[in-house]
């Protein structure tokens, strides 16, 4: 097809031709935008079992850092060589300083107009006897903040730890985690190793143990937990509609789902940023911030 510039100049009366054609393809998509909203709307309506599942472009909206892209660096490192036992048993300070820093990060930060609505969605359908499941990839417990209940982390969370030796899980909301990490875990390239003893990070509060605490989230190279995946597994059995928030569809198993979901003939719904590997295999794609486009698509029409 001729490009619109070529035409402008090849054709006597090009620049009125490339106005009108503009103007149908600008109605074009208009009508489709609009038609994809109403048959959306439609089955959200009549869906009984919604699961929305959530990745980092989600919060992303709220400020919190993705780790991902061109710019994804802590310092001089990305999450995938922090984020693993290997780097964890070679350098615990120095991993405990960049959870610390993320940590310190997600309690500044707000559930944005995305969050609220997924939560307002779940409560409205709970009481019309129907269900929402939160699946999510991020650990920063937004969805909670927001309201959401019984959101499925599939990535653990920020704000609990797991010893190293008796494997005990405990709740951890202090800031910083503990005295040693005061003011450590700068972001900037050039910030200094803390290299604090491992006697000072977080330690095992159960009698007789005290060893040392990492992180409650899954790394790269560990396998999801067992009883999560099967809660997420039972989910997406019942599932009759799914909305897939900011997540880039590449970190598996998750990025499995909503594609095996569309191949059953689910209805799936992508909100995102930009499109992603597998956003031809869905029913819906609505492109731009969730916290623009995914209330107005959830909010309840009879009020």
């Amino acid at each position: 097809m001729i490009g619109l510039r070529k035409l402008a100049l090849r054709t006597p009366r090009g620049w009125e031709e490339v106005v009108r054609l503009r103007t149908i393809m600008a109605e074009s998509s208009f009508h489709t935008t609009s038609e994809a909203k109403a048959e959306f709307r439609d089955l959200l309506q009549k869906a009984k079992h919604v699961v929305v599942l959530t990745g980092a472009g989600a919060s992303a909206e709220s400020g919190i850092p993705t780790f991902r892209g061109s710019g994804g660096f802590w310092r001089t490192y990305r999450a995938e060589e922090l984020a693993t036992p290997v780097a964890f048993t070679r350098n615990a300070s120095l991993v405990w300083e960049f959870y610390s820093y993320r940590r310190e990060v997600v309690l500044t930060k707000q559930p944005n107009k995305a969050h609220y609505a997924i939560s307002e969605l779940q409560e409205r359908l709970k009481q019309e006897g129907r269900t929402v499941t939160v699946v999510t990839q991020n650990i920063d417990e937004l969805h909670q903040r927001a309201g959401s209940k019984d959101v499925i982390e599939l990535h653990g969370t920020l704000f609990k730890t797991r010893c190293t030796k008796c494997c005990h899980i405990e709740e951890n909301r202090n800031s910083p985690i503990v005295p040693a990490l005061q003011g450590k875990g700068a972001p900037d390239p050039d910030a200094k190793e803390a290299k604090i003893p491992e006697k000072d990070l977080p330690r095992c509060s159960r009698p007789n143990c005290g060893a040392l605490m990492r992180p409650h989230v899954v790394w790269f190279g560990e396998r999801l937990d067992f009883k999560v995946l099967q809660k997420t597994n039972d989910a997406l059995e019942n599932c009759d509609m799914c909305l897939l928030v900011g997540t880039s569809s590449v970190v598996y198993p998750a990025a499995a789902f909503a594609p095996m979901l569309a191949k059953k003939g689910v209805p799936v719904a992508e909100f995102n940023m930009e499109e992603t590997p597998c956003t031809g295999e869905f029913r819906f794609h609505f492109q731009g911030p969730a916290g623009e486009t995914l209330p107005p698509l959830l909010a309840d029409k009879t009020e």
